[in-house]
């Protein structure tokens, strides 16, 4: 009886966390931002400010700046916003027409391979029973076409072939409903951004409480380690939290500057969303190429092959400068783990799952690291918040 209840009971609680996975989901993400919170109200309370007040001084300064900064470039933003939206729909038509014209020229080239390869040059004689039209192609008989153009009357004509730009738009349509599709409207953007600040407020005014709470889990032999993991994990995901926010400031700037020097349309818009899908590593710069391409478009082929490279750039300077300077010794996850783990809880959770893909694959590989390499391995891993020496004398016991 007792191992059907845990049965039971482990099955209820799966089921209550699949139908609140999104509120759980953004409740990692308060604890993740709360993390990083408590080390400003830590350096707060060393100057005698209680904990409560400096948190929400923090978290008044951070929304302060963000509603200056917002209000002061809010003319300009708005009418780039605006211009990208009108503008985009014309940058994939443009695109659209040149696929077509490329495709047109291979169409042709292929056309005059295909008799010589067969033994016929381009330009010989017509096979008996046909005709060569004004471009030089053969054609049926003047008095067949007739014939060939009224065919049945009850038949249907097929349907014509979708374009390159309705497939286009099917597509990132399909992207957008299954990404977006908790973002569909503007009361759940605001309860999720609320409940992210009021969990990241109370796990920073408080956090000693939650991390007693979660010591009470262990038994009193393993509490000293589960402590160090606990706190190796918390310090790697205050740095990768500080590491993304100073990438997304960088990539953002660059972003716009680049395109304003490059004269590309709605350029301090694209570095926006430059600057906000930079916190997505790997599929979020992808997907901030994507609309600024596609709008220098509008100024010729060309130039898209220069801003294709410019956004190249600026990821190098991102990933072999801006990291490597933030996180000296951090946690590398390897790019196809990554890949993988964005591309599962995207599938499962949408787009919010897309967000806490890396930092909950952080959250998971600190704990293996120290509990399996280190303690049942016995190879030496090196993890934030641990010394060299602490590293060796885990190992060596």
């Amino acid at each position: 009886m007792r191992a059907v209840g845990i049965v039971a009971g482990v099955y209820i609680v799966l089921q209550l966390l699949w139908v609140g996975r999104s509120v759980v989901l953004l409740t990692f993400l308060g604890v993740l931002f709360g993390i990083a919170l408590t080390a400003g109200v830590n350096r707060l309370e060393r100057w005698r400010v209680p904990r409560g007040l400096g948190a929400i001084l923090i978290v008044l300064a951070f929304i302060g700046a963000l509603v200056g900064i917002g209000a002061a470039t809010a003319p300009s933003i708005t009418g780039q916003m605006r211009e990208l939206k009108t503008q985009l729909p014309q940058a994939v038509r443009k695109i659209q027409q040149w696929v077509q014209e490329r495709q047109q020229g291979v169409s042709e080239v292929l056309e005059q391979v295909a008799p010589q390869a067969a033994g016929t040059p381009p330009g010989g004689e017509p096979k008996p029973g046909e005709d060569r039209n004004e471009q030089g192609r053969t054609g049926q008989r003047d008095e067949a076409q007739p014939q060939a153009e009224s065919g049945p009357p009850d038949q249907e004509k097929k349907p014509a072939a979708p374009s390159l730009g309705q497939s286009l738009a099917e597509q990132i349509g399909g992207v957008g409903r299954h990404l977006f599709g908790f973002f569909s409207s503007t009361v759940a953007v605001l309860g999720g951004l609320i409940l992210i600040l009021f969990v990241a407020t109370f796990v920073a005014i408080d956090a000693s409480t939650y991390h007693a709470g979660l010591m009470h889990l262990f038994p009193h032999r393993m509490r000293s380690r589960a402590g160090e993991v606990l706190s190796a994990t918390a310090t790697m995901l205050r740095r990768w939290l500080f590491t993304q926010f100073v990438a997304m400031l960088v990539v953002g700037a660059l972003t716009a500057v680049v395109l304003l020097l490059l004269d590309v349309k709605a350029a301090i818009a694209l570095g926006i969303i430059a600057g906000l899908l930079e916190f997505i590593p790997i599929a979020g710069p992808i997907l901030a190429s994507v609309p600024g391409i596609a709008m220098s478009f509008l100024d010729g082929p060309e130039k898209a092959i220069y801003v294709t490279l410019a956004y190249i750039a600026i990821q190098q300077v991102e990933a072999n400068v801006v990291t490597p300077l933030l996180m000296k010794r951090g946690l590398e996850i390897p790019p196809v783990l990554t890949i993988t783990a964005q591309g599962v809880l995207s599938l499962v959770f949408g787009f919010i799952g897309l967000l806490v893909a890396v930092p909950m694959l952080a959250a998971a590989i600190v704990p293996i690291k120290m509990l399996y390499v280190q303690d049942v391995v016995g190879d030496e891993v090196k993890l934030p918040g641990q010394s060299d020496d602490s590293t060796s004398d885990t190992s060596n016991a």
